[in-house]
């Protein structure tokens, strides 16, 4: 079976992008399948630091064909501005992409529409978003009458479809915002622009799913890259708290359109600790010194947004169920040489909800709320790790605490991670990794 996923397996930014790099050599199709420029993979290689929103982690390997397939919705001129980013850092082979005719695009009524929504639940907390229209056109996309998919731009119909669209967006938007604050869409200036677009993505544009299946029946290696984290699915995270996009292991399939029975091999990544961005429950959140020490030693502030994460202990009880409904076979810890430092460590084990001890990670938002964490205290370490380059070079209490995550997730952990650059990656077993424990 060719198909391999990289998925995070907390709130996002467990460093995917680094994993998808170092794991897109042994491949030869790397796709994005959900989300948008909401994602942040941020990729070192040497003193190249890369940071990428929309395409690709995989785009830095040389003749790799990169997908950004149907599931995703595209912001055309952010796509345009990565690419020329790429080619003005000489990177070899950054146009070998493939966009999907499929996907929708996101326009300027999505943008105003993010700006003019209260994005609160009734209760006053923020769900929060990135503010890049992804919410919207992800809206428009599942109620079909003003969506515009990719493919739409090269048609005879496009400017008839932006016209009507304007017009009702106008009026929709003229009642969302005071009267002094309203600014009417053109219609000829955007389909100006997004001909424009369209003329310059021209050659990247396909039917990728057609291609995917070919190359999977092919047996071509194909390498999946997921967006966000498992628990922000729009279906199976911490709704209403969550992105627009299946961004757990369930929303391969639907994103590529590749069956499962191509996917042979789903990797989870996971943090050292747990972040998360925005509102919505976190349990081992440390809102005190611990967290803003966290911060400030993993650098815990958005590749996109710059919003400081919240920061707080492992929950082994969240990743568990999230390897669980991605089908992870092995995960990836990565960052474990933020926690360098401190005297001990906490992991949660267990929940209590109302007075009783659960080991499963509860459906509904109100009930997260009330989960009081049960942790276990584990021996910290002092030593730097940045330079460690293989298991045995681990201080003893760092080996410990890796062996308590497999212990408690149930899945055995393939690599670990002690720094952004490639270089600083562990392979638990450099022969043969899969299935390997500490």
């Amino acid at each position: 079976m060719p198909g391999t996923c990289v998925i995070g397996l907390q709130w996002g930014d467990e460093a995917k992008g680094k994993i998808v790099d170092l794991l897109t050599r042994d491949h030869d199709i790397v796709v994005r399948y959900q989300g948008g420029a909401n994602a942040g993979h941020t990729v070192v290689v040497g003193p190249e630091v890369y940071k990428l929103s929309l395409l690709p982690s995989g785009v830095l390997t040389p003749g790799v064909t990169c997908v950004i397939a149907g599931g995703v919705v595209i912001n055309p001129a952010k796509a345009i501005e990565e690419l020329d980013e790429l080619a003005s850092r000489k990177v070899e082979d950054y146009d070998n992409l493939l966009l999907s005719d499929r996907a929708h695009v996101i326009f300027p009524w999505h943008f105003a529409e993010d700006r003019a929504m209260d994005r609160n639940t009734s209760d006053g907390e923020n769900i929060g978003t990135t503010g890049r229209g992804i919410g919207p056109c992800y809206r428009d996309k599942v109620g079909r009458s003003y969506a515009v998919r990719l493919g739409d731009l090269y048609r005879d119909t496009f400017a008839d479809q932006v016209r009507h669209n304007v017009a009702e967006k106008n009026r929709l938007l003229a009642a969302m915002v005071p009267p002094e604050e309203f600014e009417a869409l053109d219609a000829e200036a955007i389909i100006k622009q997004y001909t424009a677009y369209a003329e310059r993505l021209r050659p990247y544009v396909a039917d990728t799913t057609e291609y995917l299946l070919s190359a999977a029946e092919e047996g071509k290696r194909i390498l999946f890259e997921g967006a966000q984290g498992a628990l922000l699915d729009v279906d199976h995270g911490t709704y209403p708290f969550v992105t627009s996009s299946n961004s757990s292991g369930v929303g391969i399939s639907n994103g590529s359109g590749v069956p499962g029975r191509y996917i042979d091999k789903v990797i989870g990544i996971v943090k050292a600790y747990s972040t998360r961005v925005g509102g919505g429950p976190f349990p081992t959140e440390q809102d005190n010194e611990i967290g803003q020490r966290i911060r400030d030693q993993g650098n815990e502030y958005g590749t996109v947004t710059k919003r400081p994460r919240r920061c707080g202990w492992l929950d082994a009880v969240a990743v568990r169920y999230t390897s669980r409904l991605s089908g992870v076979d092995s995960i990836c810890v990565m960052l474990l040489d933020v926690l360098s430092g401190l005297e001990e460590l906490k992991i949660c084990t267990a929940y209590e909800i109302d007075g009783k001890r659960s080991l499963a990670f509860p459906s509904h938002v109100d009930d997260i709320r009330k989960v009081v964490p049960i942790y276990e205290t584990l021996p910290g370490w002092q030593e730097d790790l940045s330079g460690v380059r293989s298991l045995d070079e681990l201080p003893h209490a760092a080996r410990d605490y890796l062996d308590r995550i497999c212990e408690l997730v149930g899945i055995p952990v393939e690599m670990v991670s002690v720094g952004p650059d490639r270089s600083q990656t562990i392979p638990v077993n450099s022969d043969s990794v899969v299935g390997a424990t500490l």
